[in-house]
This record gives structure tokens, C-alpha cells and sequence, in this order.
């Protein structure tokens, strides 16, 4: 039997077994994928050896450390210093990123040229890299400004909670984990008030109504919570999970079937 998982802490709530056991037990049925709580960098790759996982998805807040677990980091991952997803090559763990991406995925139907990020954490890197790439102008704000350090070297404009400029924005995306287990948003209610007032979508990657997107629901604009999100980045892990022997096309349809 090959061992799949998702670390993350918290990781309780994660939808991850469902969409790829979905797709496991039509195609790899010698494969299942379940949740492992880790505290720490040192304690997720502890249970990699322990358990002999095949494969992983990694969720916050332990992006950024797998980066540097790995012992080979490949595509726009390098670029981002943050990865989603571990694949066993014999004795190696091989990193990989499919957060950005798969967000583009979830709004493809959405046209968008101003993104505002909320948060500053390894899924914020992930979707700004994409962002960039599509030639998208970026903003990101985050509460302290040290987590904001990573990002000064890229065309985007940059701020903290003391200096945000409240500007129109198409998109305004949040990747904090604020709302997934608590009542909490993202940023002050009245920054986000006025920051409605001139929006046109709102998205959250945290996948259920989050009080953030109850509050963009207020002012009538189209949101979105990471649903989709799950599922797309989902299909590219899997993709890599199966090396490639089960097209994303079957793996995306065999998903939304569960999801």
C-alpha cells in the first residue's frame, strides 16, 4: 500500500482525502491518502521516513520549511521558496508548487488586471508568482512588516496595516488563515469596508464562507471561497503523485464527481 498525506496544522478540516482517495480507488487502488497533524519541520519529515510516504500535500504553516526539506526543489517552486507538494523519488523528497496555478484556474472566468493579497505567508508567494506571470499588477498588505521582507525584491507595491492605500482593486484575494477556524478577518473592518466600496471580486483560499467573504457578500460583490482552488491544485499534485500515468483531465473529472 502507498501512503499519501496532507501536513498541516491544523489539518483536521482538510477535504484533501476525499478528492484524491476519489481518484485513488478508480485508478491507483493500492494508494490511499489521509491526514497527518505535524507541529514542525522536523516532525513532518520524521513521519515521511516513519511512514514511508509515497507522497504529500502541505498546507500551512509548514510550506516554507518543506521548501527546505526538500532535496530537490523543481519548477516556479524555486522561484517561490514555498511548496504544496512532496513527491517520493526513491530516497529523495522532490518539491513542487501548484498553489498559484491552480488558483488561476478557479478564476479563470474572472477578468482581472488589479490584485490586491492579504497575507504574506507561502500561498501568497505561490499566487503572486502566477499573478506576475499573467501580467497582473499586484498590491500586498500584511499585518507586520517582517513577513513582507520576501517580497521586496518583486515588482509589487508593498505595505503594512499602518501605511495601506485604499485603492480599486479587481481582485481582492485573502491567503491568511483568519476565518478558517475562528470569526476573525483578515485585515480591520474598516480598511476592508472602504477597500469593498471599490472592489469587484473578493476570493478567500480558505474553502467555506469565511467572515471575510460574508462581509464582501454586504457590499454585493462576486466572491469566491478556495473550493475550487483545492480541487485544481489538487489535480496538478495528483498528476504528480500518479508520474503522469493518469491524464489531469480524468483526475480533475473523477474529483469534481466527490467534491
Amino acid at each position: 500500500m502507498k501512503l499519501y498525506t496532507i501536513f498541516g496544522n491544523p489539518v483536521g478540516h482538510s477535504k484533501s482525502p476525499l478528492i484524491h482517495n476519489a481518484v485513488f480507488s478508480k485508478y491507483s487502488k493500492d494508494a490511499r491518502y489521509i491526514r497527518t497533524l505535524v507541529n514542525s519541520g522536523e516532525e513532518l519529515k520524521k513521519v515521511w521516513k516513519e511512514l514511508e510516504i509515497s507522497g504529500a500535500s502541505v498546507t500551512v504553516p509548514h510550506k516554507e520549511t518543506a521548501f527546505q526539506l526538500a532535496d530537490e526543489v523543481r519548477g516556479v517552486a524555486k522561484d517561490i521558496g514555498a511548496v504544496n507538494c512532496l513527491v517520493r523519488e526513491g530516497d529523495k523528497i522532490v518539491a513542487y508548487n501548484t498553489d498559484g496555478d491552480g488558483f488561476l484556474y478557479s478564476i479563470v472566468d474572472w477578468c482581472i488586471k488589479k490584485v490586491l493579497v492579504i497575507g504574506a505567508g507561502g500561498t501568497a508567494k505561490a499566487v503572486i508568482h502566477s499573478f506576475l506571470k499573467e501580467g497582473f499588477k499586484v498590491s500586498i498588505v500584511n499585518r507586520s512588516e517582517k513577513r513582507l521582507e520576501d517580497f521586496k525584491e518583486l515588482p509589487i507595491d508593498i505595505f503594512t496595516w499602518e501605511n495601506f492605500e485604499v485603492s480599486s482593486f479587481d481582485l481582492i484575494l485573502n491567503v491568511t488563515s483568519a476565518g478558517l477556524n475562528d470569526d476573525f478577518l483578515p485585515m480591520p473592518k474598516e480598511i476592508l469596508e472602504k477597500l469593498f466600496q471599490k472592489g469587484r471580486y473578493v476570493a478567500d483560499a480558505i474553502y467555506k464562507e469565511t467572515p471575510f467573504l460574508k462581509l464582501a457578500k454586504k457590499h454585493e460583490l462576486e466572491t469566491r471561497d478556495g473550493s475550487m482552488m483545492l480541487v485544481y491544485q489538487g489535480v496538478l499534485a495528483n498528476y504528480l503523485f500518479l508520474k503522469g500515468k493518469v491524464s489531469k483531465d480524468e483526475i480533475r473529472e473523477r474529483m469534481l464527481e466527490v467534491f
